[in-house]
């Protein structure tokens, strides 16, 4: 039985490892309760990683659109002519 930590951080990691539990138990080398747990596991990280990356993309919206906000705040305020 192999023994190894892996990182799952991507949705490119979880699959290589759904990949290797499924192999693993195709293979005789772990018992299917193990690898339905695995499975279970796996289908919340990807849940995970997916809002995660969900998260990270608003943010970034979020600021492009507070910049160009503030951006086109200042160009209205300098064009309003001065009196006197």
């Amino acid at each position: 039985m192999r023994k190894y930590r892996k990182r799952l951080k991507t949705l490119l990691d979880v699959r290589r490892f759904l990949a290797d539990v499924a192999n693993q138990l195709n293979q005789d080398e772990i018992p299917e309760s193990k690898a339905r747990g695995l499975a279970y596991i796996c289908s919340i990280l990807q849940a995970v990683i997916k809002d995660a990356d969900i998260e990270k993309r608003l943010e970034v919206l979020e600021k492009l659109e507070n910049e160009r906000n503030a951006k086109d705040k200042g160009s209205k305020l300098k064009a309003i002519p001065k009196i006197g």
